[in-house]
């Protein structure tokens, strides 16, 4: 009975004084006053991307910093911290993996995002950057085919990029 007590008493104490990042490192991985997101609609420079591309990676771009940061999704430009916007810049397949007779045994799919984000950090501080990401199919299926599964491979890339800027401290 003594030991059980004696255990729940050094349980109760390690975990009264264990670091609050250690239990939750979100909420201090960005500034304080960064409370609220806005994500203007992106825009297409890519020609052969799909026209509803830009809309679905923000979408996801919403989800993803809602649901791995402790920023919240504004209604309006005017009432965020955080202001992302973007234009997706390239969009292209190309062949992998060369086989003999130059047959292409997979194919990539890249797809590149400028974004820039501003914020009141230090008066207003931008950051522009530039994820590149693609995801590999078989040469004998059609993008076509793929293509929804490719970009979802590829948008939680790109949102996890845009996360990893937003929690590195500037």
């Amino acid at each position: 009975m003594k030991h059980l007590a004696l255990i729940t008493l050094l349980l109760f104490g390690l975990t009264s004084c264990w670091p609050k990042a250690f239990m939750n490192p979100i909420d201090n991985s960005m500034p304080e006053e960064w409370k609220r997101f806005f994500i203007t609609p992106l825009e297409l420079n890519a020609t052969t991307a799909p026209s509803n591309y830009p809309a679905n990676l923000s979408e996801s771009m919403r989800s993803g910093i809602q649901n791995n940061t402790r920023l919240k999704l504004a209604s309006t430009l005017d009432e965020a911290q955080v202001k992302i916007s973007g234009i997706v810049s390239g969009y292209s397949t190309s062949p992998i993996a060369i086989q003999q007779g130059d047959l292409a045994a997979k194919n990539r799919l890249t797809v590149s995002v400028n974004f820039t984000i501003i914020t009141p950090t230090k008066g207003l501080e931008k950051m522009e950057f530039t994820s590149s990401r693609f995801a590999d199919y078989e040469s004998n299926e059609q993008l076509v085919d793929v293509e929804s599964r490719l970009l979802e491979s590829i948008n939680q890339q790109v949102v996890q990029d845009v996360v990893n800027k937003l929690l590195s401290n500037w």
